[in-house]
Protein backbone atom coordinates (compact mmCIF):
# COMPACT_ATOMS: atom_id res chain seq x y z
CA UNK A 1 0.00 0.00 0.00
CA UNK A 2 1.38 3.44 -0.56
CA UNK A 3 -0.04 6.86 0.15
CA UNK A 4 2.11 9.79 -0.79
CA UNK A 5 1.88 13.34 1.05
CA UNK A 6 0.04 15.62 -0.73
CA UNK A 7 0.52 14.78 -4.35
CA UNK A 8 0.04 11.87 -6.84
CA UNK A 9 2.50 10.12 -8.19
CA UNK A 10 2.64 11.73 -11.49
CA UNK A 11 3.58 14.79 -9.67
CA UNK A 12 6.56 14.03 -8.13
CA UNK A 13 9.03 14.56 -10.00
CA UNK A 14 7.39 17.60 -11.62
CA UNK A 15 7.75 18.93 -7.74
CA UNK A 16 11.33 18.84 -7.32
CA UNK A 17 12.87 21.27 -6.97
CA UNK A 18 15.64 22.74 -9.63
CA UNK A 19 19.05 24.82 -8.76
CA UNK A 20 21.66 26.42 -11.00
CA UNK A 21 25.16 26.23 -11.21
CA UNK A 22 26.07 30.42 -11.64
CA UNK A 23 22.86 30.65 -13.78
CA UNK A 24 24.47 28.66 -16.98
CA UNK A 25 23.78 24.97 -16.60
CA UNK A 26 20.55 23.59 -14.89
CA UNK A 27 20.70 20.58 -12.89
CA UNK A 28 18.01 18.45 -11.02
CA UNK A 29 18.75 18.67 -7.43
CA UNK A 30 19.91 15.52 -5.59
CA UNK A 31 17.38 13.37 -4.20
CA UNK A 32 17.44 10.80 -1.68
CA UNK A 33 14.86 8.88 -0.29
CA UNK A 34 15.48 7.30 3.14
CA UNK A 35 13.15 4.16 4.36
CA UNK A 36 11.91 4.01 7.52
CA UNK A 37 12.21 7.52 8.50
CA UNK A 38 9.39 8.13 10.74
CA UNK A 39 11.70 7.56 13.82
CA UNK A 40 15.05 6.96 15.32
CA UNK A 41 18.06 6.59 13.20
CA UNK A 42 15.87 6.92 9.66
CA UNK A 43 14.45 10.36 10.93
CA UNK A 44 18.42 11.98 11.82
CA UNK A 45 19.31 10.35 8.22
CA UNK A 46 16.86 12.09 6.67
CA UNK A 47 17.22 15.21 8.74
CA UNK A 48 21.15 15.24 8.12
CA UNK A 49 20.38 14.82 3.97
CA UNK A 50 18.16 17.90 3.88
CA UNK A 51 20.00 19.98 5.99
CA UNK A 52 23.37 19.15 3.18
CA UNK A 53 21.14 20.32 0.28
CA UNK A 54 19.00 16.91 -0.57
CA UNK A 55 15.33 16.65 -1.75
CA UNK A 56 14.77 14.09 0.97
CA UNK A 57 11.47 11.85 0.50
CA UNK A 58 11.04 9.84 3.72
CA UNK A 59 9.02 6.54 3.52
CA UNK A 60 7.24 4.23 6.51
CA UNK A 61 4.46 2.76 7.47
CA UNK A 62 3.12 5.41 10.06
CA UNK A 63 1.76 8.52 8.63
CA UNK A 64 1.99 10.52 11.76
CA UNK A 65 5.79 9.95 12.39
CA UNK A 66 6.66 10.35 8.74
CA UNK A 67 4.60 14.22 9.20
CA UNK A 68 6.71 14.70 12.51
CA UNK A 69 9.80 13.81 10.34
CA UNK A 70 8.48 16.04 7.46
CA UNK A 71 8.05 18.92 9.25
CA UNK A 72 11.43 18.97 10.82
CA UNK A 73 12.60 19.00 7.68
CA UNK A 74 10.75 22.17 5.75
CA UNK A 75 10.68 22.06 2.70
CA UNK A 76 13.25 19.84 1.74
CA UNK A 77 11.29 16.86 2.97
CA UNK A 78 8.31 15.02 1.76
CA UNK A 79 6.63 11.68 2.57
CA UNK A 80 5.20 8.24 1.62
CA UNK A 81 3.05 5.76 3.56
CA UNK A 82 5.12 2.59 2.24
CA UNK A 83 5.56 -1.19 3.25
CA UNK A 84 9.11 -1.92 1.60
CA UNK A 85 8.11 -5.74 1.75
CA UNK A 86 4.98 -4.48 -0.69
CA UNK A 87 6.81 -5.23 -4.03
CA UNK A 88 4.08 -3.68 -5.86
CA UNK A 89 4.13 -0.66 -3.91
CA UNK A 90 7.43 0.06 -3.83
CA UNK A 91 7.67 -0.03 -7.34
CA UNK A 92 5.11 2.16 -7.62
CA UNK A 93 6.50 4.74 -5.94
CA UNK A 94 9.93 4.24 -7.21
CA UNK A 95 8.44 4.97 -10.93
CA UNK A 96 7.15 8.19 -10.08
CA UNK A 97 10.79 9.64 -9.49
CA UNK A 98 12.53 10.88 -11.68
CA UNK A 99 16.05 10.79 -10.03
CA UNK A 100 17.31 8.77 -7.14
CA UNK A 101 20.54 9.98 -6.35
CA UNK A 102 20.76 8.18 -2.54
CA UNK A 103 18.61 5.39 -1.21
CA UNK A 104 19.35 4.26 2.53
CA UNK A 105 17.73 1.08 3.22
CA UNK A 106 17.11 1.83 6.67
CA UNK A 107 13.14 0.37 7.24
CA UNK A 108 13.95 -2.74 9.56
CA UNK A 109 12.24 -4.64 12.40
CA UNK A 110 12.97 -7.48 15.19
CA UNK A 111 11.43 -9.88 16.68
CA UNK A 112 10.66 -11.09 20.76
CA UNK A 113 13.56 -12.45 21.94
CA UNK A 114 13.39 -16.32 21.14
CA UNK A 115 15.17 -19.39 21.77
CA UNK A 116 15.94 -20.86 18.36
CA UNK A 117 13.03 -24.13 19.60
CA UNK A 118 10.70 -21.23 20.11
CA UNK A 119 11.13 -18.67 17.47
CA UNK A 120 7.62 -18.19 15.67
CA UNK A 121 7.44 -18.93 11.61
CA UNK A 122 5.22 -16.14 11.85
CA UNK A 123 8.58 -13.96 13.60
CA UNK A 124 10.53 -15.27 10.96
CA UNK A 125 9.22 -14.27 7.60
CA UNK A 126 8.13 -10.59 8.96
CA UNK A 127 11.67 -9.95 9.94
CA UNK A 128 12.99 -11.14 6.67
CA UNK A 129 10.47 -9.65 4.44
CA UNK A 130 10.92 -6.53 5.73
CA UNK A 131 14.90 -6.63 6.28
CA UNK A 132 15.85 -8.62 3.85
CA UNK A 133 13.14 -8.39 0.94
CA UNK A 134 12.03 -4.75 1.72
CA UNK A 135 15.99 -3.78 1.16
CA UNK A 136 16.26 -5.36 -2.08
CA UNK A 137 13.32 -4.14 -3.24
CA UNK A 138 13.77 -0.47 -2.85
CA UNK A 139 17.66 -1.03 -3.91
CA UNK A 140 16.09 -3.00 -7.09
CA UNK A 141 13.99 0.11 -8.16
CA UNK A 142 15.98 2.40 -7.23
CA UNK A 143 18.55 0.91 -9.41
CA UNK A 144 16.38 0.91 -11.87
CA UNK A 145 15.86 4.92 -11.86
CA UNK A 146 19.39 5.00 -11.38
CA UNK A 147 19.88 3.44 -14.76
CA UNK A 148 17.79 5.68 -16.90
CA UNK A 149 18.42 9.11 -15.14
CA UNK A 150 20.86 11.55 -16.34
CA UNK A 151 24.15 11.74 -15.22
CA UNK A 152 23.54 7.82 -14.46
CA UNK A 153 24.49 6.12 -11.19
CA UNK A 154 24.03 6.83 -7.52
CA UNK A 155 24.95 5.46 -4.33
CA UNK A 156 23.02 2.60 -2.09
CA UNK A 157 23.40 2.54 1.64
CA UNK A 158 22.07 0.04 2.83
CA UNK A 159 21.77 -0.22 7.35
CA UNK A 160 23.18 -3.03 8.55
CA UNK A 161 24.23 -4.15 12.32
CA UNK A 162 26.38 -5.55 14.51
CA UNK A 163 24.59 -8.64 14.19
CA UNK A 164 25.44 -9.01 10.64
CA UNK A 165 28.93 -9.94 11.99
CA UNK A 166 28.16 -11.45 15.75
CA UNK A 167 24.49 -12.28 17.05
CA UNK A 168 23.13 -11.13 19.86
CA UNK A 169 21.47 -14.19 22.53
CA UNK A 170 17.83 -15.28 21.10
CA UNK A 171 17.85 -12.79 17.94
CA UNK A 172 18.64 -15.49 15.41
CA UNK A 173 15.96 -14.11 12.70
CA UNK A 174 17.19 -10.35 12.48
CA UNK A 175 20.88 -11.74 12.81
CA UNK A 176 20.32 -13.99 9.80
CA UNK A 177 18.49 -10.94 7.91
CA UNK A 178 21.73 -8.75 8.80
CA UNK A 179 23.99 -11.48 7.60
CA UNK A 180 22.04 -11.62 4.21
CA UNK A 181 22.35 -7.56 3.96
CA UNK A 182 26.19 -8.08 3.59
CA UNK A 183 25.47 -10.42 0.68
CA UNK A 184 22.89 -8.36 -0.74
CA UNK A 185 24.99 -4.75 -0.16
CA UNK A 186 28.47 -6.58 -1.96
CA UNK A 187 26.08 -8.16 -5.01
CA UNK A 188 24.70 -4.56 -5.62
CA UNK A 189 28.55 -3.19 -5.48
CA UNK A 190 29.24 -5.82 -8.25
CA UNK A 191 26.72 -5.56 -10.39
CA UNK A 192 26.98 -1.39 -10.39
CA UNK A 193 30.26 -1.06 -11.34
CA UNK A 194 29.65 -0.65 -14.81
CA UNK A 195 26.64 2.13 -14.16
CA UNK A 196 28.34 4.27 -11.83
CA UNK A 197 26.63 2.72 -9.06
CA UNK A 198 28.10 1.83 -5.91
CA UNK A 199 26.69 0.50 -2.62
CA UNK A 200 27.75 0.81 0.97
CA UNK A 201 26.55 -1.08 4.66
CA UNK A 202 26.87 0.90 7.65
CA UNK A 203 27.05 -1.37 10.53
CA UNK A 204 26.01 0.47 13.44
CA UNK A 205 26.17 -0.85 16.92
CA UNK A 206 23.89 0.90 19.62
CA UNK A 207 23.38 4.02 18.49
CA UNK A 208 21.30 5.63 21.38
CA UNK A 209 17.20 5.64 19.71
CA UNK A 210 14.02 3.82 21.12
CA UNK A 211 14.84 0.58 20.43
CA UNK A 212 18.22 1.19 21.96
CA UNK A 213 16.71 1.81 25.35
CA UNK A 214 16.80 -1.41 26.66
CA UNK A 215 20.56 -1.13 27.00
CA UNK A 216 20.59 1.29 29.98
CA UNK A 217 18.33 -1.26 31.91
CA UNK A 218 20.41 -4.32 30.87
CA UNK A 219 20.36 -6.80 28.20
CA UNK A 220 21.61 -10.74 28.16
CA UNK A 221 24.81 -11.47 26.94
CA UNK A 222 26.12 -14.72 26.15
CA UNK A 223 27.17 -15.70 29.18
CA UNK A 224 23.55 -15.88 30.58
CA UNK A 225 24.32 -12.42 32.71
CA UNK A 226 22.45 -8.83 32.43
CA UNK A 227 24.92 -5.86 31.58
CA UNK A 228 24.33 -2.10 30.66
CA UNK A 229 25.39 -1.55 27.34
CA UNK A 230 26.93 2.10 26.60
CA UNK A 231 25.54 3.92 23.78
CA UNK A 232 26.29 7.52 21.46
CA UNK A 233 24.41 9.83 19.76
CA UNK A 234 22.86 8.37 16.54
CA UNK A 235 23.07 12.16 14.77
CA UNK A 236 27.01 10.93 14.47
CA UNK A 237 25.85 7.86 12.42
CA UNK A 238 23.65 10.92 10.08
CA UNK A 239 26.52 12.89 9.78
CA UNK A 240 28.75 9.47 8.35
CA UNK A 241 25.41 8.85 5.60
CA UNK A 242 26.08 12.55 4.50
CA UNK A 243 29.82 12.27 4.04
CA UNK A 244 29.35 8.77 2.29
CA UNK A 245 26.24 10.07 0.06
CA UNK A 246 28.42 13.07 -0.98
CA UNK A 247 31.18 11.03 -2.48
CA UNK A 248 31.68 11.10 -6.46
CA UNK A 249 30.69 7.55 -7.06
CA UNK A 250 33.71 6.75 -8.56
CA UNK A 251 34.40 5.92 -4.57
CA UNK A 252 33.26 3.40 -2.88
CA UNK A 253 33.15 2.60 1.04
CA UNK A 254 32.07 -1.33 0.80
CA UNK A 255 31.64 -1.18 4.71
CA UNK A 256 31.68 1.54 7.82
CA UNK A 257 31.56 0.22 11.37
CA UNK A 258 29.72 2.77 13.53
CA UNK A 259 29.70 1.75 17.41
CA UNK A 260 29.43 2.95 20.68
CA UNK A 261 32.80 2.65 22.01
CA UNK A 262 33.37 -0.41 24.73
CA UNK A 263 29.76 -1.97 23.44
CA UNK A 264 30.42 -6.10 23.69
CA UNK A 265 31.33 -6.45 19.60
CA UNK A 266 35.11 -7.20 19.70
CA UNK A 267 35.43 -10.37 21.56
CA UNK A 268 31.73 -10.52 22.35
CA UNK A 269 31.30 -14.30 23.73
Amino acid sequence: MLSVAGLSLSEVGENLPHTFDGGRVPFVTRVAVVTGGGSGLGREMALALAGSGYQVWVTGRTEDKLKETAALGGQRLRYAVLDVADGPAVREFFAGLERVDVLVNNAGTGSPAAAVEDVEEEDWRRVVDTNLTGSFLCAQAAYDVMLRQDPKGGRIINNGSISAHVPRPQGIAYTASKHAISGLTKGLELEGRAHGITACQIDIGNAATAMTARMQQGVLQPDGSIAVEPTFDPKIVADFVVRIADLPTSVAVPTLTVMAAGMPYVGRG
